[in-house]
């Protein structure tokens, strides 16, 4: 996909659709997050100038009556400081009904596993991110999901996985699978001081996933921890582990750090541990630099692999 004419062609769909359908919702909006990054792996050294999760994408709302909408959105990654020409890679891409009785979507979706642990993963996106060392943070293809609509604070979440996604097919010998989640609260932490949820995947890429998260604000710190544990279906081999996250802003600058584990019960039972930390400064609401740094205890005396390190310092700016 050539990402000159598909820039071109959402901009197009942006600009056009305003004037055309007045009754219609819809943002035009993405994000450039760049980085410098050094990479130590293994006792091998690259410095890369990397794209961490940059996107692009437009998403909207038509109104058919009082109690029913039509939704939509069509997302992008984009490969922003690759050299190759196929740099454009599908994210999340549905469209879906909205109403009284919750939302139903169907396309490209994120798994309710994968939604629920909110934002308490500090360094998503990042070498940092949870999916390093736990599985669970799955996008599929072939989906149908239902969110409910609020009990409250609760609400609640099921996802489909048809048997004919391809990843689904290729690491689950073409059986469906199922995602679902119970959630509690505002999980930007905007309208309420609390976000917590339970979820669990069954047979999704072949895994079964459990995943408990809980996030707070206490004396202007955010703190957040998630307890994972995982089964390949296929060996039965399981993975346990727990990540706790911690955030702080002065002014501009908002402090953050990270801790992850993943235990394995078979084998030779190996233990990871990834420790990350970072600053971020606001040069606006919609821009910062930022700087981290991850370190990834590999268990060498069982994996007989070294530990990695990682550096990077950038930008991103949300449009």
């Amino acid at each position: 996909m050539n990402l000159t004419k598909t820039t071109i062609a959402l901009s197009l769909m942006a600009a056009m659709s305003a004037p055309a359908f007045a009754a219609e919702e819809i943002s035009f909006y993405g994000k450039a997050n760049v980085g410098l990054q050094s990479s130590d792996e293994g006792g091998e050294s690259e410095t890369e100038v990397k794209s961490n999760a940059s996107r692009i994408g437009v998403n909207g709302e038509l109104k058919v009556n009082d109690g029913l909408s039509v939704v939509y959105k069509a997302e992008a990654q984009l490969e922003m400081a690759d050299d190759e020409a196929d740099n454009i890679k599908a994210r999340s891409q549905y469209v879906g009904l909205k109403g009284n009785l919750g939302t139903v979507l169907v396309g490209r979706n994120d798994t309710m596993v994968k939604q629920s642990q909110g934002k308490i993963d500090l360094f998503s996106d990042y070498e940092g991110d949870i999916k390093h060392l736990w599985k669970g943070e799955n996008r599929m293809g072939e989906t149908v999901s239902y969110i409910s609509p609020k009990f409250g604070d609760f609400y609640a979440g099921f996802t489909y996985v048809a048997e004919g996604d391809k990843d689904q097919k290729a690491k689950n010998e073409g059986d469906a699978g199922f995602s679902a989640a119970l959630m509690y609260g505002d999980a930007k932490l905007k309208k309420s001081d609390w976000f917590a949820s339970v979820a669990f995947d069954s047979e999704v890429e072949g895994y079964d996933n459990m995943r408990a998260s809980v996030q707070t604000k206490i004396a202007g710190i955010k703190l957040g921890l998630i307890a994972h544990s995982q089964e390949e279906v296929e060996s039965g081999d399981e993975t346990t582990g727990f990540m706790v996250s911690a955030a702080y802003k002065i002014n501009d600058f908002t402090l953050k750090g990270q801790v992850q584990t993943a235990e394995e019960d078979f084998g030779d039972d190996a233990e990871f541990m990834s420790y990350s930390i970072g600053v971020d400064y606001a040069l606006a609401k919609n821009a910062k630099l930022f700087a981290w740094a991850t370190s990834i205890d590999n268990d060498e005396d069982v994996t007989g692999e070294d530990d990695s390190t990682y550096l990077s310092t950038g930008i991103e700016y949300k449009f």
